[in-house]
């Protein structure tokens, strides 16, 4: 039978994927009292059985978590000078210097010296290290949400200590851009955006969904190719810590939902699916970095095509996906509805990962935590 499923411009807004003009028009505001406030209404669910162990693989999880803690304030070696100008040279360096394959002619960058790209580098890190900073809070906030939700003690288990996780990750993140960066970024609009959706459904598996699949699954490519970028010890000790903490977050996702979307209805996975394309494209649309080119003093409207023609937007756009597609696979959401959501993310230029290993089965490797600074002192 075939599904109806929702236009692109009724799911994300916009008709066109890369419609410049529409990306462009969502715009931030920072709160005057520094607070966010969004309403949600969702069932809190105690479970009487107490069965620990009734869901092995989630009581699995549970146990390599409860061994795998560490302390942000004393294993990680916050001593280590941290020189962004030095590190912007760097690191430019290693991929044969600033701005490569990147066309700037006609534009407002076409003057710029390495003074200008060292600065934009430094704003770079700072925006994006703030944004990780951001989606962790969203994650703490999530993790909590399905705490309460989860109708699973083993799932309630595992969440718990994905909520230490969380508040851990938002500690050595903040630490980081106050004692070792330049400047703060406030959270971008579609990232805002996406996490209110996700904290506003009063479905518990939609927050699964949002942030144990998709934003942190966005994450742990991310963070995985920031390590592999910076040559800062400090940052790549940090990141490789969070990564192994990531890795088990979008396994609990991948394992609680497998079991929970094989008795849903079509028409209710037709809704996981446009969710998912919606978060997607609202997370893609944040990689836009709009924020450094408008403290850089740059029009963005002139020079966000330019960004998107870059050849090699593609593949680091896809690289991102590449715990996405897989865990969406394993989850029967890329074929539901005649195979819907793997015609939009082969739209997006991201459907080359389905094949990969999913989550679910690569955390092991992924949790190995190195040691810890205790451990080598």
């Amino acid at each position: 039978m075939t599904i109806e499923m929702n236009s692109t411009e009724s799911i994300i807004g916009r008709a066109e994927i890369d419609d410049i003009e529409a990306i462009l028009a969502v715009v931030g505001t920072e709160d005057s009292d520094g607070r966010h406030v969004v309403h949600s209404e969702y069932d809190t669910i105690f479970t009487w059985d107490y069965e620990k162990g009734a869901r092995p693989k989630l009581n699995k999880l549970y146990e390599k978590a409860k061994g795998a803690q560490w302390n942000g304030e004393t294993d990680l070696p916050w001593e280590t000078d941290v020189d962004q100008e030095k590190l912007a040279v760097e690191a430019a360096e290693a991929q044969g210097g600033f701005a490569v394959g990147f066309d700037v002619a006609g534009t407002p960058c076409e003057k710029w010296g390495d003074k200008e790209w060292i600065q934009f580098s430094i704003e770079s890190q700072n925006w994006t290290l703030s944004q990780f900073l951001h989606g962790e809070q969203g994650a703490l906030v999530c993790t909590g949400k399905i705490v309460e939700s989860v109708p699973w003690i083993d799932a309630k288990y595992y969440a718990a200590t994905q909520v230490m996780d969380e508040a851990r990750h938002v500690e050595v993140f903040a630490k980081y851009l106050d004692d070792k960066l330049s400047g703060h970024y406030q959270v971008n609009a579609h990232l805002r955006m996406l996490l209110d959706d996700i904290v506003s459904d009063s479905r518990w598996d939609m927050t699964y969904l949002g942030m144990q699949i998709m934003i942190e699954g966005l994450a742990l490519a991310a963070f995985g190719f920031a390590r592999e970028l910076t040559p800062d010890p400090l940052l790549k000790q940090l990141l490789r810590y969070v990564m192994a903490d990531e890795a088990r977050h979008v396994a609990f996702g991948v394992l609680s939902l497998q079991e929970y979307y094989q008795d849903l209805s079509a028409a209710e996975l037709r809704e996981r699916q446009e969710f998912a394309f919606e978060a997607a494209v609202r997370m893609r649309d944040r990689f836009l970095q709009q924020e450094v080119w408008d403290r850089m003093g740059v029009d963005t409207k002139q020079i966000l095509p330019l960004v998107l023609q870059d050849p090699n937007r593609p593949a680091f756009q896809a690289l991102l996906f590449s715990k996405i597609v897989p865990n969406c696979r394993k989850l029967g959401l890329l074929d539901a509805a005649d195979g819907w959501l793997r015609t939009k993310f082969t739209e997006l230029g991201v459907i080359e990962f389905e094949s990969a290993i999913d989550t679910s089965e690569e955390y092991d490797a992924m949790a190995a935590v190195p040691p810890t600074k205790r451990d080598l002192d």
